[in-house]
């Protein structure tokens, strides 16, 4: 989900069926090959040692030795443990079982292009915006800021670019298609081309070395920093070619080449609505809140909640995170049943984009709406969910 991006190249259709999940395998043993190694070297020196000092009949500086050596070859134990696989529960994240396996600083060390400083310029730009909140807070404000967080947030970003566009796991009308759409284009994390894009290589890469934004290399990295580094998406999953379904649509190839306009123009509606109070709230508070909605989902969702289903990668069921992103902490089903209109699927799993393409769906807006089969429920189920 890049902020602003060159345009992709020529695309191919995208295949909507289920796709593979990564296969996880246990980390080898310590009692392997290369431990057995260092254990024979451990006996052949400790025995020279030995021999050695009773020759020197047990000299102090013989003794010396011996110690320094037992901790010499403690430490080559120490080292064969940590390059056989054995997790440091230093790089675990804090309160959950996720160990960061590839840690990855993008801000650092690295050459920056145009896009990757455009995206940082505009999200350091929204934080900075919402400080002035306290000095330029009413109520009227307020009410903008949240009437936005849900037609952006809930209309835009889970029920359009992700549960819509990204899965086709319903259909509507084109009119209301590009609506929703369009409203989504205002939450300002990217046109709907790039942002469905991304979302696909996640889930067909998901907590492997290919996903753009996995918790294996860093919890903040799958939260925000990884929009930053947009040469290293394209160099694990290559330019986009999984969204030929909306680029070959007018509507979406116009949005992509105008996008920079489209938010401006929403605010300069917002100041001649409300001065700058409504720039402040409207753009500011609204847009950082949701943005770190959205981020939970690919950060939180995959370090802390719990499984019920077997997806073969950290995807978590997380009920905070569910009800502040309309339903999306749901995110285990979600990986489960990708192509579900429905992520709470428990009666208590609140899921308020659900409660929306229902509606629809009841008044005839929404049509093909799919949701999982108790046989493919079965398949996937976790023995003690």
């Amino acid at each position: 989900m890049a902020l602003f991006s060159p345009p992709p190249s020529k695309s191919k259709p995208y295949p909507f069926s289920p796709l593979p999940q990564p296969i996880h395998r246990p980390a080898r043993s310590f009692l392997s090959s290369q431990p057995t190694k260092n254990v024979h070297t451990l006996s052949y020196k400790t025995t020279k040692t030995s021999v050695l000092n009773k020759w020197n009949g047990y000299r102090l500086e013989g003794k010396v030795r011996i110690s320094r050596r037992v901790m010499s070859i403690v430490n080559v134990a120490s080292t064969s443990v940590s390059e056989n696989g054995k997790e440091s529960n230093f790089n675990r994240i804090l309160f959950s079982d996720v160990v960061v396996k590839r840690p990855r600083d993008v801000l650092f060390g690295r050459q920056w292009n145009s896009v990757d400083l455009g995206s940082a310029a505009v999200v350091v730009a929204m934080h900075l915006l919402s400080l002035l909140a306290p000095f330029t807070f009413n109520w009227a404000a307020v009410g903008i800021a949240f009437g936005l967080y849900i037609i952006t947030g809930l209309l835009g970003i889970t029920l359009s670019f992700h549960r819509n566009l990204s899965h086709r796991s319903f259909k509507l009308p084109k009119w209301l298609e590009y609506l929703f759409a369009y409203c989504g284009v205002q939450a300002l994390q990217g046109n709907p081309i790039d942002w469905v894009s991304t979302h696909r290589y996640h889930h067909q890469f998901c907590d492997s070395d290919k996903d753009p934004h996995s918790p294996i290399e860093g919890f903040w990295f799958s939260h925000m920093s990884w929009m930053f580094d947009t040469d290293t998406i394209v160099e694990r999953t290559g330019k986009p070619n999984n969204v030929g379904d909306l680029e070959k649509q007018p509507f979406y190839q116009f949005v992509r080449d105008t996008y920079v306009f489209h938010p401006v123009a929403l605010a300069a509606l917002l100041y001649a609505m409300g001065g700058f109070p409504y720039i402040v709230w409207g753009m500011g508070v609204r847009i950082v809140w949701v943005y770190h909605i959205t981020w939970l989902v690919n950060s939180a969702c995959h370090v802390w909640g719990k499984q019920a289903w077997n997806t073969g990668d950290l995807s978590r069921n997380n009920w905070w995170v569910a009800l502040l992103a309309f339903g999306e902490g749901w995110h285990n089903n979600h990986h489960a049943f990708e192509y579900s209109a429905r992520h709470g699927l428990e009666w208590w799993q609140l899921d308020m984009t659900w409660y929306v393409v229902r509606f629809l769906q009841a008044i005839g807006l929404a049509t093909d709406v799919k949701l999982p089969t108790d046989t493919h429920k079965q398949r996937l189920a976790l023995a003690d969910s």
